[in-house]
């Protein structure tokens, strides 16, 4: 890209305006949208302006008069009067439904408002067409299109917060609880919610149970209690129905089971509790992309340009017709109530249904209780502790047991599997798994090169046919030593997976690793406590350090997630020119209404400008103007109970990976043993753009950066100017990687993302 076409991106707004506003039920994340929206809008130079009809910082609200074309008239005369032809709506499916209306109407209200004299005829020709770009802002996620909606996110980890606190007195007294959460017409939330905390049952208006469901759920009850559980956790979507159209309510769920079994039941119904709090690191940063993203595609609009709605597919942003999103949306709530549950299943999308058949395993399969004929996989730990290792450890044990093999765990990564340190697990064996931080097993860095004699020795006695890595980078160069070790030991020649876990977000293959989004948040919050108390000294600039090893990933989305002023990393090299111009930005910020400033640092961004000496630089140049204080994060960040996505994301993963597994080790079976020695017979299990895919580790060499323990080409590294824009540095834009308008049809009949 030349100087002038990453310039382009500074004047592709000029003359042109933008109006946002948010519409509906509020959502978290839909102020880092419209702060996204505002601040892209200025820096393109665009004039951009808030609808106070739209909680959000500009106020959200169902507007009846929308409905009515005289209401739609007036919001016409007040866009054309400021000169507004683009306008981002940031709601649910109604709001974007009437902002199409309103755009398929705009030539007919301009001619009215001509012909009543409201506006003049060079008016109207200057806004002679409108443009609408959508972004969905809702907790329920029940817009079809996009894998996730802005809110959903943060509606969940409210959600895991109370079933944690539940599950914890629920174990005290031995009860059953029934929870109730939103989605009237979507069971996203309860689905998830149930993957998420291992729940034994989960009832969804897509999906209703089977006409003797209450005969199933009491059985399923009493096993679970005869396996020595001390409790019963059932998730319900307040919309949830039977095959026959009838609401199943939490109350009946609870009659039921104190009549049929006696158990001590309770009911919580979430309610607007989902909705509040701050939202999750993971909303924040998608809706800043969102936003970031539908600026572009407004000031690249045409007149043929059709509205669009900007969503997400796996971690890419891409662009759909709006009105194909809102048909299928709408499609489902009709297959619904025409009871066609299969089809509304098949509506809601490829990622929706993967969740819905990974539940149902987990949940609702019987173990085989003979294992003739089955094979022996083992399971471990490698590396450092990340959150979400052993939900990950659990779905793999337990998709391994139904599918009737023999499952070992081996503690203590490579060391502990050198040493004999390995046990068979049952079904309860990673009962209650799910929501535990840490690594259960044990985990270490060693690397099994040294041990290849006491491995090899203890593949044979054990019998072990196939081993799922769960780790970081010492998992993925585990993984390359064992394929060298083939060639010496014939007992290495088995199956192998890596499933990428680290907080680091560095093993190649990979664009997210199990424990990163965790450790995300944790920053996330730290950071927001920390700005939270400069509120009353103001003028005061803190410096973090995260961590991370050589890869920035943590402090680059912490950064766009906090609203940081700057993020340094080792992958964007930077010198003390780029420090100085750092301060002088704060020093001029200090003049504004926000009179506080956030920097992270990278622990290994650079060798000479260290934290201290950044916190030193910080200190002396601000003198008089602002105060500086550091804070070291350290292993905080590795600690705490998984988030709703590493939980879901270590069990998709752990099913995936064992049912990869399987299929692998028969196909490896020769002459009575399995001998495993091509290179698909060892790969990483990592999600790519939109799909989970699985690659072999000696292809992923060439990708590699192994004297800084990255991956050469890193995806989260184009979000950097995100940052920069938001923090309201004058930078150059490179607009060449943007999203194209695709189509929903196309994009469902595609491979599944996470």
């Amino acid at each position: 890209m030349t100087h002038e076409e990453h310039h382009a991106a500074k004047t592709l707004g000029i003359g042109k305006a933008i109006a946002v506003l948010t519409s509906g039920g509020d959502a978290q994340g839909m102020n880092a949208a419209v702060r996204a929206v505002v601040r892209v809008g200025i820096f393109t130079g665009a004039r951009v302006f808030f609808v106070h009809e739209g909680g959000t910082v500009i106020g959200s609200a169902r507007c009846k008069d929308f409905r009515e074309r005289e209401g739609r008239l007036r919001a016409a005369y007040n866009l054309v009067k400021r000169g507004i032809t683009n306008l981002c709506v940031i709601g649910g499916d109604g709001s974007l439904t009437g902002a199409d209306t309103f755009r398929s109407e705009w030539s007919d209200l301009l001619s009215d408002l001509q012909k009543a004299g409201k506006i003049t005829d060079e008016e109207a020709t200057k806004s002679s067409y409108l443009n609408i770009v959508g972004l969905v802002g809702s907790i329920d996620n029940d817009f079809c299109g996009t894998d996730m909606t802005i809110g959903t996110d943060s509606a969940l980890h409210r959600i895991m917060e109370i079933v944690d606190a539940i599950t914890t007195t629920a174990q005290s007294h031995q009860r059953t609880f029934v929870l109730e959460v939103m989605g009237r017409h979507c069971g996203y939330l309860a689905l998830v919610t149930s993957l998420s905390c291992g729940a034994d049952w989960v009832f969804i208006p897509e999906c209703p149970p089977d006409d003797d469901w209450e005969e199933h759920l009491c059985r399923r009850l009493s096993e679970t209690r005869t396996r020595g559980s001390r409790l019963n956790i059932i998730i319900v979507a307040e919309g949830a129905i039977d095959k026959n159209g009838k609401p199943i309510t939490s109350e009946d769920i609870k009659n039921l089971v104190v009549k049929r079994l006696g158990y001590d039941t309770r009911v919580t119904v979430l309610g607007h509790v989902q909705r509040g709090g701050t939202p999750s690191a993971f909303d924040r940063i998608l809706g800043s992309r969102m936003g970031v993203e539908a600026v572009m595609a407004l000031l690249e609009g045409t007149p043929d340009t059709p509205a669009c709605v900007v969503s997400l597919s796996g971690n890419q942003a891409v662009r759909l017709p709006l009105m194909e999103c809102v048909q299928v949306t709408k499609d489902v709530t009709k297959a619904m109530d025409e009871k066609k549950f299969d089809e509304a299943l098949k509506l809601r999308g490829r990622s929706f249904m993967n969740n819905w058949e990974v539940y149902k395993l987990l949940a609702h399969v019987r173990p085989p209780v003979s294992k003739s004929g089955s094979h022996t996989v083992a399971v471990m730990n490698v590396g450092a502790p990340a959150a979400g290792m052993n939900a990950a450890v659990r779905s793999t044990v337990r998709i391994g047991l139904i599918q009737g093999n023999r499952v070992l765990v081996v503690h203590d990564g490579f060391e502990g599997l050198a040493k004999g340190q390995i046990e068979e697990a049952g079904w309860s064996y990673v009962g209650g798994w799910t929501g535990q931080g840490g690594s259960k097993l044990g985990t270490k860095r060693t690397l099994p090169k040294k041990s290849f004699e006491q491995i090899s020795a203890n593949i044979t006695k054990f019998n072990i046919q196939g081993l799922v890595i769960i780790g970081g980078f010492e998992a993925y160069t585990g993984g390359l030593e064992l394929m060298e070790g083939r060639k010496q030991f014939d007992e290495l020649c088995i199956p192998f997976v890596v499933i990428p876990a680290t907080v680091s977000n560095n093993v190649p293959g990979s664009d997210f690793s199990v424990g990163a989004d965790t450790a995300l948040n944790t920053i996330c919050t730290t950071c927001d406590r920390i700005k939270q108390s400069a509120a009353g000294t103001k003028r005061r600039v803190f410096i973090i350090e995260t961590m991370g090893g050589y890869c920035g990933y943590l402090a680059t989305m912490a950064g766009l997630a906090a609203g940081a002023d700057a993020a340094y990393i080792f992958e964007e090299p930077f010198t003390i020119r780029d420090l100085q111009a750092n301060v002088e930005h704060l020093v001029q910020k200090m003049k504004t209404t926000v009179k506080r400033g956030l920097v992270l640092r990278n622990e290994k961004c650079n060798e000479n400008y260290t934290t201290d000496f950044i916190f030193n630089l910080y200190s002396e140049e601000g003198k008089g103007i602002f105060d500086s204080r550091k804070n070291v994060l350290g292993h905080m960040q590795q600690g705490g109970s998984p988030t709703p996505f590493d939980r879901n994301f270590a069990t998709k993963m752990g099913a995936k990976a064992m049912n990869w597994m399987s299929g692998k080790i028969k196909e490896s079976y020769r002459n009575g043993r399995i001998f495993a020695n091509t290179p698909d017979s060892g790969c990483v299990l990592g999600m790519r753009k939109r799909a989970l895919v699985f690659q072999p580790v000696a292809e992923l060499k060439d990708q590699t950066d192994f004297e800084h323990r990255i991956p050469k080409e890193q995806w989260w590294l184009k979000l950097r100017p995100i940052l920069k824009i938001l923090a309201k540095y004058e930078i150059d834009l490179d607009t060449s990687d943007h999203a194209h308008l695709e189509h929903i049809t196309r994009k469902r009949s595609g491979e599944a993302a996470v």
